[in-house]
């Protein structure tokens, strides 16, 4: 039996080592975030598209999404009891400097970015004690991001997240690889990467925690991990049939009736597989564009009209329950699911 003990980023501790994975458009928002750090996880705000229901979205994407960011980070505060919170903003973010702005300026205990690497991510938080999380696929990505942080910022990330195959949403990896999962032998690349953090913690003499994402679903997938030598773990699709999760219900329900078939890999409009549940939606997408209107200035690669659809309007159908006109992000484990559950049921299965 694994001794699982608290995940500690720095000065910050967290009684169950579980980070709640970053969903948008705005499926962890307030509501999952806060219930997850008020029971002793580290609760994550997804900051994509985060201000879609802010009246001048359509107007004004990027000015509602930076003022909903320090709306849903004090809502948060309030449910979180003390407990840690984060955001993840992806590196790909048109206008990422200012969200990462906007999250320290609301007094955030730590940024997880990924979705290309956060070069600059120490430059943008200053002198802030917001803790920084660079998420990585391969030893490569953590070698040069931690090369770069210390050599031009003397910063070495607080901790790091690992995100594997079997994750949700965008994934930081070719198709091909996605096609055989078994022989990427991603444990050995998890191995590789912690130890590589390791060596060079020790050269600096600190500690960088290594939280394992992608694939977690119950406990015994945490120890796994932990036994090859990680901190933790973050997860995400277990919180999305959570009775806190922010999305609608009609969402949750198709991870509830998804089979292990349903869930596929896809080919993102912004340019990066991904996956997601085989609906009405994709099967129309695989057959030609479906017509979209005006930009909602999301990801960097989107190439606007050209787009086979607009990810932002398929996001926004999938968190308010219009399912069969959405894109259904989810894990490779979200056929697992077979009803709602409260956070605290969850994360009472994964303390020490």
């Amino acid at each position: 039996m694994v001794e699982v003990k608290p995940l500690k980023i720095g000065d910050l501790t967290a009684r169950v080592p579980v980070i709640q994975g970053g969903m948008g458009v705005g499926v962890s928002l307030s509501s999952l975030a806060g219930a997850v750090a008020a029971e002793g996880g580290i609760g994550v705000l997804s900051t994509a598209q985060i201000g879609y229901r802010e009246p001048d979205f359509d107007t004004d994407p990027i000015g509602a999404n930076l003022r909903a960011i320090g709306t849903e980070i004090k809502k948060a505060r309030e449910l979180a009891k003390g407990g840690i919170l984060g955001v993840n903003i992806m590196v790909a973010t048109r206008r990422y400097e200012d969200y990462v702005k906007a999250a320290v300026a609301a007094g955030i205990d730590l940024i997880i970015s990924g979705a290309g690497l956060p070069m600059d991510l120490p430059k943008l938080v200053g002198a802030a004690k917001t803790k920084l999380l660079p998420i990585v696929s391969s030893v490569k990505s953590i070698q040069v991001i931690m090369r770069y942080w210390w050599k031009k910022y003397s910063r070495l990330p607080d901790a790091v997240v690992i995100e594997g195959p079997l994750a949700g949403g965008h994934l930081g990896f070719h198709k091909e690889q996605l096609d055989d999962i078994e022989g990427l032998h991603y444990d050995e690349e998890v191995k590789s990467i912690i130890a590589q953090v390791n060596e060079t913690a020790a050269e600096h003499e600190t500690e960088i925690p290594v939280i394992m994402a992608g694939g977690i679903y119950e406990r015994a997938d945490m120890e796994h991990y932990l036994e090859l030598g990680a901190s933790g773990v973050q997860m995400a699709t277990r919180f999305v049939t959570t009775y806190e999760c922010d999305a609608d219900e009609a969402y949750k329900q198709t991870y509830i009736d998804a089979k292990k078939e349903d869930i596929v890999i896809v080919q993102s409009p912004v340019g990066m597989p991904g996956r997601a549940i085989l609906n009405p939606f994709m099967k129309r997408a695989k057959q030609g564009q479906i017509p979209h209107e005006k930009c909602h200035l999301c990801i960097s690669t989107c190439k606007g009209a050209d787009t086979p659809y607009c990810i932002t309007d398929a996001l926004i159908n999938a968190v308010t329950g219009k399912v069969d006109d959405a894109l259904l992000f989810c894990g490779a484990n979200a056929y697992r699911a077979t009803k709602l559950e409260h956070v605290k049921e969850i994360l009472d299965g994964f303390g020490p």
